[in-house]
């Protein structure tokens, strides 16, 4: 994906986004099958995530954890049923996954019956088509299925379903990295490109990853390599949500993840350092800005990721600061070209999401 395309800049792609409907060539992103007896109790191994409960067809953001408790890589993933999982992993993570993966399938076919077979989508396509007009766009592609159309407005946030889209059958998931309303489409290869041309035309706009980037941080949402790394835990990072209610308590059998130690004593005994968001006076704050209390010269956290937003008009920020100093509302100062500016740290997501969860349901 490039940064911008060719006669549309940052700013305008990334409005576009927010006022009408883009599209983004996501294909970079691994796509994954895991399938098998064992692959919900495998998968919860792996993860905190409680996949046991979730629902067929349904997704859930989860982290992939070390010993440590630290993050290998964030994924989304979706239960289509007991035994068939699919997982979409990082592009920048591709080689740690894959390693990770392949150890850990053997350990666990080596000493369990409920046995675990893993598939790689290799050059399959993955789209992600992002704005509020991006499902009365869809809509109209979707084919008729003994007579009728499968309405999209039954596909909630989160939730995912084979469908025949402008004549290919994909696998069609309501979500996206932007905060707005969505979908993201998986397409075998021999498809996409044709596929794609088929849906790009007015409204919809083609958007780079300069535009995905600024879209995703005034959602809130965490950039791996920056916002996250192995030396970052879920709880740390407010991920913490990830983790299954149910597999929180130290000790019990559903705590039996790896990783659980190190992450479960932080959620009992607390953790030094917290993601946050900032608003930045002056120049905007970048990566590896560091973060001071006004009264101090020691450095208290910081930033993994910043810019000016195009949406708020402020220059917005994330990163980690000391626990003691990451209550909404504190004034911090953060150092841009070695001059100290001001930045108060604020709530995420810093522009109101606009997931869809259904008629007359509020987004959150």
């Amino acid at each position: 994906m490039p940064l911008t395309y060719s006669g549309v800049g940052h700013v305008d792609s990334h409005k576009h986004v927010r006022s009408s409907v883009g599209l983004f060539d996501v294909g970079h992103m691994v796509q994954h099958f895991f399938r098998g007896a064992g692959a919900t109790s495998f998968l919860e191994w792996l993860t905190p995530s409680s996949l046991e409960a979730l629902p067929a067809h349904s997704s859930t953001l989860s982290v992939l954890l070390l010993p440590t408790g630290g993050i290998l890589d964030d994924t989304v993933i979706t239960k289509h049923n007991p035994d068939e999982y699919y997982v979409v992993t990082n592009a920048g993570r591709r080689e740690e996954d894959l390693t990770w993966f392949a150890a850990k399938l053997k350990e666990w076919n080596d000493s369990h019956s409920d046995k675990v077979e893993h598939e790689i989508l290799e050059d399959w396509g993955l789209v992600a088509l992002q704005g509020p007009k991006a499902a009365d766009y869809l809509q109209g592609f979707v084919d008729s299925n003994g007579g009728s159309n499968y309405d999209l407005k039954k596909l909630t946030f989160g939730k995912s379903a084979y469908l025949s889209i402008a004549g290919v059958q994909a696998h069609v998931a309501r979500g996206g990295y932007t905060g707005e309303d969505g979908f993201e489409i998986s397409l075998p290869p021999s498809e996409t490109v044709n596929w794609t041309r088929k849906i790009h035309k007015f409204p919809v706009q083609l958007s780079g990853l300069a535009a995905r980037d600024s879209l995703r941080l005034e959602a809130g949402l965490c950039l791996y390599g920056n916002d996250l790394d192995e030396s970052t835990s879920p709880v740390e990072a407010g991920l913490t949500w990830v983790i299954g209610k149910e597999r929180r308590t130290l000790g019990s059998t559903r705590a039996s993840f790896i990783g659980a130690d190190a992450v479960l004593s932080q959620i009992e005994k607390g953790v030094q350092r917290k993601r946050v968001g900032l608003v930045v006076e002056g120049p905007p704050a970048r990566e590896h800005a560091p973060l001071f209390h006004p009264s101090q010269s020691e450095k208290i956290g910081e930033v993994t990721s910043g810019i000016p937003s195009p949406t708020t008009g402020q220059n917005i920020a994330m990163g980690y600061i000391a626990t003691e100093f990451s209550k909404r509302g504190t004034d911090i100062e953060v150092e841009i070209r070695g001059k100290r500016r001001k930045a108060t740290v604020t709530k995420m997501p810093f522009v109101p999401t606009k997931y869809w969860r259904g008629e007359g349901i509020t987004t959150a």
